[in-house]
């Protein structure tokens, strides 16, 4: 009898999981929530502009238009739709970010693994290259191409990828040298299975946990730097609707029509507080 008690306390309990999909099963209930938030404004992002197609149509009659249920967030000081541009803003930032971040982790991963796999003068010549990256401050490369680009969308897009691929290029090239340096890839070395065996069975399983950690910070960083260099006034010109440009034009009418700041603050942070839920138990640790 006693034998059977200690076996039942022993036995596992349900899987709380078990009904669940498997892409679900390792999922927080944080993460999901979370999740679900990014998706939300993805939509929005997606279908708002589609549902209020034109921001800049200016009607002065309707200055600072209280919110109505045709205009859920009112109008501006221009008699422009607050949440058409909104929704135009949301958009950009997102697309920004994501071909930003894109463009770095490519260029990054690349060169680290070269860095790695070839060393000799490529390794000094990359790591000499990030080395000088490294010594500039991040925002000071990102505000320079901006000064630069007045404004154009592909040249803020090159400047906060140039700002960005550094980190990519470090942590990929550190992870690459240990996992070539193992026995596994000496093994398959000796063997000759080539390299597209060795980084599509060694080094991307490796990597790719890490590249998703950083690409999700990386999304959310370069909507800040594009919100920031908006409310500064050397992003995106305007009329074309932008997060932080948006923030900046509220600021003297706050009093008045508060929705107009507060819409795309709450934007931004659920874009923050979606992205930093997403984060893994590792990268939490």
């Amino acid at each position: 009898m006693t034998n059977a008690v200690a076996m039942h306390g022993l036995s596992p309990a349900p899987a709380q999981n078990a009904n669940r999909p498997e892409w679900l099963a390792d999922r927080t209930k944080t993460q999901l929530i979370s999740a679900a938030l990014l998706a939300a404004l993805a939509v929005f992002a997606i279908a708002g502009p589609l549902a209020w197609p034109d921001h800049a149509l200016q009607d002065l009659s309707r200055f600072l238009e209280a919110p109505s249920p045709a205009e859920p967030l009112g109008r501006d000081h221009l008699g422009r739709s607050v949440i058409a541009r909104l929704a135009h803003a949301t958009q950009l930032s997102l697309v920004m970010a994501v071909l930003c971040v894109s463009a770095a982790l490519l260029f990054g991963t690349l060169a680290g693994i070269a860095a790695a796999w070839r060393g000799g003068w490529v390794d000094s010549v990359l790591h000499g290259l990030s080395e000088v990256f490294i010594a500039l401050p991040a925002l000071l490369v990102v505000l320079v191409v901006s000064a630069i680009a007045n404004g154009d969308l592909w040249t803020l897009c090159l400047g906060l990828a140039l700002a960005q691929w550094v980190e990519y290029f470090r942590m990929v090239r550190a992870r690459s040298g240990l996992v070539l340096a193992g026995p596994a890839v000496e093994a398959a070395g000796l063997l000759r299975l080539g390299s597209v065996h060795i980084m599509r069975r060694h080094l991307f399983p490796e990597l790719r946990p890490l590249l998703t950690t950083m690409a999700t910070f990386g999304v959310g960083s370069s909507i800040l730097a594009l919100s920031t260099l908006g409310f500064v006034g050397i992003g995106v010109r305007p009329p074309t609707p932008e997060l932080g440009l948006m923030i900046t034009e509220a600021f003297p009418y706050y009093h008045e029509a508060p929705w107009m700041a507060l819409a795309p603050v709450l934007v931004l942070t659920t874009i923050l507080i979606g992205l930093l839920g997403l984060r893994s138990k590792e990268s939490r640790a």
